[in-house]
């Protein structure tokens, strides 16, 4: 186990970003920089033990700085959409930064992922570990209260990448964190993500509508083509014509995990034949947003040059429901003084 250290670069201001290196015993790299609390790289062996970073991402911190869809990033005060941008908390309307049409989205305009946070390397039993915290002040993008939050980036020897998240509040707030890597399991930049073949342990999922915001049912996903219960390949039927494909331009949906509320189990696999690699996802969360780079389109540059294209990555972004401050019926995502916002998700690699 170690954890290596180095001056990634400085951002406009003229702070310096530091990038710590994560490895364990069985040689798994994985790159975290303190801007954003961004997942730079994460380098797994092929079923031949040959290493390849398997998170889409840039070179540079420069490329980071510049517009990008959340690569890697801790996004939040609240991960996903929020609609019209406002919600009410103990008799208080709120009203948030509108950054994707009328809805807010990951935290607005400048969310986690666009500040610096504090570091501190960690080692103990489990793993080479990173701690990094963020003082987010009242008002920030809008949200309530100062929230003091804390993520433990950590890599065990069993590859498992293992992400904690604690925070707490001094004032009635919403609070939902989730990681915001892109996948692809041929390694980043190879080709698209379709033949990956993806297993969601979940009956039931939130339909959106045209602005992808729930309508607050739960639906199953028995005869359409968000069944993911048994391994499915990505491309099967991400082009069928349906409603729901069509509203998110393929998958980008929130699925309902099935499994008690707080517990730690499984909630997806992914298998990319060609390199057997596997990557299964655990969470105390009680869903995931599954979503196939459908926004990618080619214009954005990655590692070693090569273009993002086309659903060139996958995501599985552990979180509550999207818009539930504004849907009483799904889990509370309410933070209050003198509670504990605490989840793990842990993403597992092997090879078959």
């Amino acid at each position: 186990m170690d954890v290596q250290k180095k001056v990634f670069g400085k951002t406009p201001d003229g702070q310096e970003v530091k990038l710590y290196t994560l490895t364990n015993a069985s040689g798994l790299r994985v790159r975290i920089m303190t801007y954003g609390a961004i997942v730079v790289s994460i380098e797994v062996p092929d079923r031949n033990g040959r290493l390849a970073d398997i998170a889409l991402g840039f070179d540079t911190l420069g490329q980071y700085l510049e517009e990008h869809p959340h690569f890697g990033a801790i996004v939040g005060r609240y991960g996903n959409r929020i609609a019209k941008g406002h919600f009410t908390l103990s008799g208080v309307e709120y009203t948030l930064v509108k950054n994707d049409g009328e809805n807010h989205l990951h935290g607005g305009t400048k969310g986690f992922d666009k500040v610096l946070w504090e570091a501190k390397e960690l080692t103990g039993e489990e793993g080479a570990g990173l701690e990094l915290s963020y003082f987010s002040k009242d008002g920030e993008e809008g949200y309530p209260g100062n929230l003091s939050l804390k993520v433990i980036y950590t890599l065990t020897d069993e590859n498992e990448f293992k992400v904690d998240y604690f925070a707490t509040t001094d004032k009635d707030t919403v609070v939902n964190v989730t990681q915001h890597s892109y996948f692809n399991l041929a390694g980043a930049g190879e080709r698209d993500i379709l033949d990956h073949e993806v297993m969601i342990n979940a009956d039931r999922f939130t339909p959106v509508d045209a602005g992808l915001i729930p309508s607050g049912e739960l639906r199953t996903v028995q005869d359409t083509p968000l069944d993911f219960r048994k391994p499915t390949a990505i491309g099967a039927r991400i082009d069928q014509d349906d409603e729901q494909l069509r509203f998110g331009r393929g998958y980008d949906h929130n699925f309902v995990l099935n499994k008690s509320e707080g517990s730690l189990a499984l909630a997806a696999r992914v298998v990319e034949p060609s390199t057997g690699r596997v990557m299964e996802v655990y969470t105390t969360e009680p869903g995931v947003q599954f979503y196939t780079g459908n926004f990618l389109d080619g214009s954005v540059v990655g590692k070693a040059g090569k273009a993002y294209e086309l659903r060139y990555g996958l995501c599985l972004e552990t979180q509550h429901f999207p818009d539930s401050p504004n849907q009483p019926s799904f889990p509370s995502t309410v933070l209050m003084p003198g509670e504990t916002y605490r989840h793990t998700t842990i993403f597992k690699f092997s090879t078959k």
